[in-house]
C-alpha cells in the first residue's frame, strides 16, 4: 500500500543509513532559521500544513535556512546511524516549491572520532565528494547513484545557496565492525544493524518488510510486516540476506501487536547462496533447506525456537513463510557468523 506522500520507494537491498530510527543524528548546521535540521532524518516525506506559522515565519517540515544575502552556501553534517557503503542518496524537496535550493552536493567521511562542534575544524576534515554540485527539482525526490565504495560514518549535505530540504535519505549497505562483537557469542545475523537485508517478499500491502529486522520490539501494529488478506490458495513469504554466513542456532518470531491478524502457522528455510541475485532466490531452482517445520503461532507473542530447529551451517539467506497471511512484527536469526564471509 502506497501512501499518497510515499513517493518513490527505497531501492531494494539497501538501508537508510542516516535514519533517526537507526541512530542517525543531524549534528550541526550553519543555519536552521526557519526549520530544524533534525527534520531531515524523520520518517516519511514530510507534511504541509497551510495555516501553520511560527514566530519566524511559515512552519515547514524539513530543514530550511534563511535567505542568504552574502556569498557562500549552507550545509548540514549528519552522523550516520550505521556505518556503511553508500549506494544511493535521495535529497527530497517535498513541499519546498518557491524555497528549494537550486543545487546541492554531498560529501562523505569515515572516522571513529567524535566530531567537534567547531565549523572550521569540521571544514578541515578529510571529506570525500560523492555527489558533485547538481541541480535539484522543487517538490521532488532527487535521487543520485553513488560510485564510492569506501564505508562512511558521516555525510555533509551542501545546498547552494540556501533554501529548504524536506528529507535526506542515505541508502547503503551496512558494514558492521565484527571486532566489537564478543567471539563465540550468538549474533542476530538478520538484524539490520548487523548488516542483514530484506531482499523480497510476496506482499507488504499494510507495512514494509524492512520493519521485520529493525532494532527493538515494535511500537504498534504498523511497525511490523503485514500482508493483505489472502483470498486464494498459497501463502506469504519474505527472503532475508544474512549479515554473514553462519550456523543458525536460535530463532525468534514475534507477533507483537498482531491479535486478529497474526499468521496461523509459519516455517523457516535457509540456503547457502552467497552470490545469488534476488531473482535467483525467488525462483524454484534455489535449494532451500528446512530449518523450522510448519509450526503453530499465537497472537501477540514472542515465539522462541531452538530445540525445534534443524541445524544449518554456512547459511547465507533465510526465508520466513507465513500461512496463509498476516503480520509479524520482528524476526531474529541468532547464529555464529563465519567472519571470512562477513560483508
Amino acid at each position: 500500500m502506497n501512501h499518497p506522500d510515499a513517493g518513490v520507494p527505497a531501492p531494494a537491498g539497501v538501508v537508510d543509513l542516516a535514519s533517526a530510527r537507526l541512530g542517525g543524528v543531524a549534528l550541526l548546521a550553519n543555519d536552521e532559521f526557519f526549520a530544524e535540521k533534525e527534520n531531515l532524518l524523520k520518517p516519511g516525506r514530510g507534511v504541509f500544513i497551510a495555516d501553520k506559522f511560527t514566530d519566524r515565519g511559515k512552519w515547514m517540515d524539513g530543514w530550511e535556512t534563511r535567505r542568504r544575502r552574502t556569498p557562500g552556501h549552507d550545509w548540514c553534517v549528519i552522523q550516520l546511524g550505521l556505518r556503511g557503503v553508500i549506494r544511493y542518496v535521495d535529497v527530497d524537496t517535498n513541499h519546498f516549491l518557491g524555497n528549494h535550493p537550486p543545487f546541492a552536493s554531498l560529501d562523505a567521511l569515515s572516522t571513529s572520532e567524535l566530531l567537534p562542534a567547531d565549523p572550521q575544524i569540521i571544514e578541515g576534515l578529510r571529506w570525500i565528494p560523492i555527489v558533485p554540485q547538481s541541480p535539484l527539482n522543487p517538490g521532488s525526490q532527487n535521487v543520485f547513484e553513488i560510485s564510492n565504495s569506501e564505508p562512511s560514518t558521516h555525510v555533509r549535505l551542501n545546498i547552494f545557496p540556501d533554501g529548504g530540504v524536506a528529507r535526506l535519505r542515505v541508502y547503503g549497505t551496512v558494514i558492521p565492525d565484527w571486532t566489537k562483537m564478543p567471539p563465540d557469542n550468538l549474533v542476530d545475523l538478520a538484524a539490520i544493524a548487523n548488516g542483514g537485508v530484506a531482499l523480497a517478499c510476496s506482499d507488504m500491502f499494510f507495512s514494509s518488510m524492512n520493519n521485520l529486522i529493525m532494532p527493538g520490539r515494535s511500537d504498534n501494529m504498523g511497525d511490523g510486516w503485514e500482508t493483505k488478506r489472502r483470498r486464494g490458495p498459497g501463502y506469504d513469504w519474505i527472503i532475508l540476506k544474512l549479515a554473514a554466513a553462519g550456523s543458525v542456532q536460535k530463532v525468534e518470531v514475534d507477533t507483537n501487536h498482531f491479535k486478529g491478524n497474526y499468521p496461523d502457522t509459519c516455517s523457516i528455510e535457509g540456503c547457502h547462496a552467497p552470490d545469488a541475485l534476488t531473482g535467483d532466490l525467488t525462483s524454484t531452482n534455489t535449494a532451500w533447506r528446512e530449518i523450522l517445520p510448519l509450526t503453530k503461532l499465537q497472537a501477540d507473542t514472542r515465539h522462541f525456537f531452538e530445540r525445534e530447529l534443524s541445524p544449518m551451517d554456512n547459511c547465507t539467506h533465510v526465508r520466513l513463510n507465513i500461512y496463509p497471511d498476516g503480520g509479524v512484527s520482528r524476526f531474529r536469526v541468532w547464529g555464529l557468523p563465519q567472519l571470512a564471509s562477513a560483508r
